[in-house]
């Protein structure tokens, strides 16, 4: 695979990041200087804040297994109050995570503790900012956000290594069909990546970096992204729609029948859909190698 860093800029001016990086939908780094170190949420928003305010709320909880025949979108693996959970990944390395856990409809207070970054973007979705945990060595999966929003994700706590690829990068990672994930494995892709058993991923083109405390990153619609948590940590993701009518129609399009139909048929024919998705993503994958020779 071909990888390079993550433009970090130091200081950007909002035309000069809509010429550079969302028009031409490129990621980027803010960094914590440039925009979320003047948020009270930076220095406020700790274990034991979160604790304190919404510590008896239940949260599902995922594993690092990839999923099976059996698993539908966004299922959960299982459910604990959040203060158990967080007393769980401050003790040591826990390979659980949360994601799309809307904190703010429970403690709605938190959403005066920043600001949206409307001045580089517009179509923020204000009522869904979403809050992402994971304990040391847990991992998200390479896949991309299924409803195909802009993404600026903040990491507060702990360090997250994350690896990017443009929507285009789809059959070089083995896409499956009616799904946003890749059946290759990325887990610890930057010491020894699976060329061997999904040989088109040498072919692949990709973004990395380290995130830290109080970095920005902008992630374009549909951007491929596998994050492995370095330190338990939590980060805060502000998704913005595409302005795009065609692009929205596309969101809905994966929020509906795509979804949709991968559960139904995760239902029906679970180890015939398990193994045909895995058959196609590698058909297509073949074909881009043949495209490329």
């Amino acid at each position: 695979m071909i990888v390079q860093h993550i433009d970090r800029v130091e200081d950007i001016t909002p035309a000069e990041f809509k010429k550079n990086y969302y028009h031409p939908r490129k990621p980027v780094i803010i960094p914590a200087a440039a925009l979320s170190k003047h948020w009270p949420a930076y220095n406020k928003w700790t274990w034991d804040y979160f604790k304190s305010i919404v510590g008896d709320k239940t949260v599902g909880v995922y594993n690092n297994e990839r999923a099976n025949e059996n698993t539908l979108v966004n299922g959960a693996d299982d459910y604990i109050t959040f203060g158990e959970y967080l007393d769980m990944i401050q003790k040591g390395p826990v390979a659980l995570r949360i994601f799309l856990f809307n904190i703010f409809q429970h403690a709605p207070q938190l959403v005066e503790d920043f600001t949206f970054p409307d001045e580089l973007a517009s179509g923020f979705l204000k009522r869904y900012p979403m809050l992402f945990v994971g304990g040391a060595g847990s991992v998200a999966h390479m896949h991309y956000d299924i409803d195909l929003s802009h993404i600026f994700h903040t990491q507060f706590i702990g360090r997250k290594r994350v690896l990017l690829l443009e929507n285009k990068q789809s059959p070089l990672i083995y896409r499956m069909p009616f799904t946003v994930e890749s059946a290759a494995n990325f887990v610890n892709w930057h010491e020894q990546l699976d060329q061997e058993h999904f040989p088109a991923l040498k072919h692949a083109k990709g973004y990395t970096t380290i995130l830290e405390h109080g970095d920005t990153m902008f992630m374009p619609a549909g951007y491929w992204h596998h994050m492995e948590y370095l330190d338990g940590g939590f980060a805060m993701s502000l998704r913005a729609l595409d302005p795009s009518f065609v692009n929205k129609l596309n969101g809905l399009y994966h929020l509906v029948g795509l979804r949709g139909m991968n559960n139904l048929m995760i239902k029906m024919a679970p180890k015939w859909w398990y193994h045909y998705k895995r058959q196609k993503a590698r058909e297509r994958a073949d074909k881009a190698i043949q495209a490329i020779s």
